[in-house]
């Protein structure tokens, strides 16, 4: 009776050790009894896989990769956005599961008729992580750094890369303070998707009294983030893991959860194992080949939507002989899509042919894709000179993503066929943060990489990934595609708001695009989650992470 007894707690207490989500050496499984009921006593309190109540319990959710920083304003990569969605907030943000806009950190606002001036009525009573009040001086520090030359952490930290990539460093004139809770943004041209772009993670509100205490400091802000949002930092180990906890002063009510932990586990393999053996609550990013396996398990459930994504193949127009139109058009006939979609998505991807997802307003689906096509590649790889093919090099995604589950799988396929048609592509690849900073300033020749919405509007994929602007480094036009024509469109389609004429101008867009090539799209990804059947009122977004503040655990 005993033994039975103490082989039951050490099965509970393994248990616990995997949610606290730390690679212990195994020979401190080993211990005592004594000591092992010492740590339950101690530590197991802290990480509790659930409480016996709706409000409580630590969530662990296992992803692909670590974050490169926890600043939104300089952060530009999925996995960083994912955890400061629950660590700031905007002023105004997405409604859950929907696209259309509702009040955030703003309680309301209001626009001019001729569309240049906005004016946010803000939100009273909120305080910062840190203590500190929320209020118009937070907001002006918090957009102005991005936007004034002149401002004192203007220079601090990097690259406003969305400021830039999305044009609202052109488009905004000033952002002033009528009171202690009223801003006023005042825009040099009018912009139709606005409101939209200003409800997105880089233009959160931080602490000033936190970003302040950083400045020339060896520790920063992206490594110890304040805002006002449903959750806390805690502490980040690199590479492992991120631990938040409820803010339970939250303006919009206290999230259900105590704590959330984000655990890096590359492998997509290794994180379906963790979540069968009960150390994870939820996972990205499982292989394809596993999914009946995880339709079968009585614990799991597979939680899928259209994504609004796209997964492509840059080509850098910087690079000899990739800015010849033919080479370009060469390599999209020699990949095979049909076979990639069946193979390595599996049912979770479609193939591609524009730059924005077909769930998305003004696709334009009577374009014909690049067919599949060796010996017309050939044939253009000749007509451009290069008849017994070049060298290059391909770079492969470190990380998966959901617009590319497993890049260097999918390197190795393109490497193949690129092959094929006598061009021969080395596959290089360096930790996420280190890719996403080396492609930005143009170091690749072929390069993966993808993009998932971040306000339903086609100017957040077309603008920001295809215009001259967005191509000056640190560039989010990794393609170094530079089009006056491209441009001229897009910057129309900006300035007006009747949506009819802006879908005729994105249709326009498609089409250059088609015919310039500068990427070889090749997947629309469905949004895809795995979780344990514990886990309520997790519901996917097509935008934004916030949905884990009204998640519970099951008893």
């Amino acid at each position: 009776m005993i033994s039975k007894f103490f082989a039951i707690f050490y099965k509970m207490y393994l248990m616990k050790l995997n949610c606290l989500c730390t690679h212990l050496p195994r020979a401190l499984l080993f211990v005592s009894i004594a000591t092992t009921i010492t740590l339950s006593m101690t530590i197991l309190p802290t990480y509790t896989y659930a409480d016996a109540h709706d409000i409580g319990g630590t969530l662990i959710f296992g992803r692909g990769g670590d974050s490169v920083g926890l600043d939104p304003a300089f952060e530009e990569d999925g996995e960083s956005f994912k955890v400061c969605d629950n660590i700031y907030d905007t002023l105004v943000q997405y409604k859950d599961g929907s696209t259309e806009i509702e009040p955030g950190l703003a309680t309301r606002w209001e626009s001019s008729k001729d569309g240049l001036t906005w004016t946010f009525y803000l939100r009273k009573g909120v305080n910062f992580h840190d203590g500190t009040p929320f209020n118009a001086e937070a907001v002006l520090f918090s957009l102005n750094r991005q936007h004034e030359k002149t401002h004192d952490f203007n220079k601090e930290g990097g690259s406003y890369i969305y400021w830039v990539a999305t044009g609202l460093a052109d488009i905004v004139d000033e952002i002033t303070a009528i009171d202690e809770f009223t801003v006023q943004i005042k825009l040099n041209t009018s912009y139709a998707p606005f409101i939209y772009t200003i409800a997105i993670t880089p233009f959160s509100i931080v602490s000033p009294t936190a970003v302040k205490k950083y400045k020339n400091q060896s520790e920063t802000f992206a490594n110890n983030p304040v805002g006002t949002g449903p959750f806390k930092f805690v502490q980040w180990d690199r590479g492992d893991k991120i631990v938040l906890e409820a803010n339970k002063n939250y303006w919009g009510g206290r999230p259900k959860l105590d704590r959330v932990v984000f655990r890096s586990i590359p492998d997509n393999a290794v994180r379906l194992i963790e979540m069968q053996r009960g150390s994870l609550h939820v996972m990205e990013f499982p292989n394809p080949d596993d999914l009946q396996q995880i339709k079968d398990d009585d614990e799991l459930t597979l939680l899928t939507q259209p994504g609004m994504n796209i997964g492509y193949l840059a080509m850098n127009l910087d690079k000899t002989p990739l800015n010849n139109q033919k080479v370009r058009l060469a390599i999209n006939h020699a990949i095979n899509k049909k076979t990639i979609i069946e193979h390595l998505y599996q049912g979770l991807g479609i193939p591609a042919k524009n730059p924005i997802p077909p769930t998305l307003w003004s696709y334009d689906d009577s374009i014909q894709d690049y067919p599949y096509d060796p010996k017309l590649a050939k044939k253009l790889l000749t007509e451009a000179g290069y008849p017994d093919g070049f060298s290059t090099t391909l770079w492969a995604l470190p990380v998966p993503r959901p617009y590319i589950p497993d890049g260097r799988a999918l390197a190795e396929v393109i490497q193949s066929e690129l092959r094929n048609i006598g061009i021969d592509a080395k596959i290089l690849t360096y930790d996420w943060g280190t890719y996403l900073e080396k492609t930005k300033n143009g170091e690749h020749d072929l390069a993966m990489l993808g993009w998932s919405a971040d306000l339903g509007d086609p100017d957040n994929f077309l603008y920001v990934l295809l215009s001259k602007t967005s191509a000056e480094k640190p560039a989010a036009n990794i393609a170094f595609y530079r089009s006056e024509e491209m441009q001229s469109v897009l910057e129309k389609a900006r300035a007006i708001t009747d949506k009819d004429k802006r879908t005729s101008l994105y249709k326009d867009a498609q089409r250059i695009f088609h015919k310039d090539v500068p990427w070889v799209p090749l997947a629309h990804a469905k949004q895809v989650l795995v979780i344990n059947k514990k886990v309520k009122n997790l519901k996917l977004h097509p935008l934004n992470w916030k949905y884990l503040r009204n998640v519970t655990l099951e008893r």
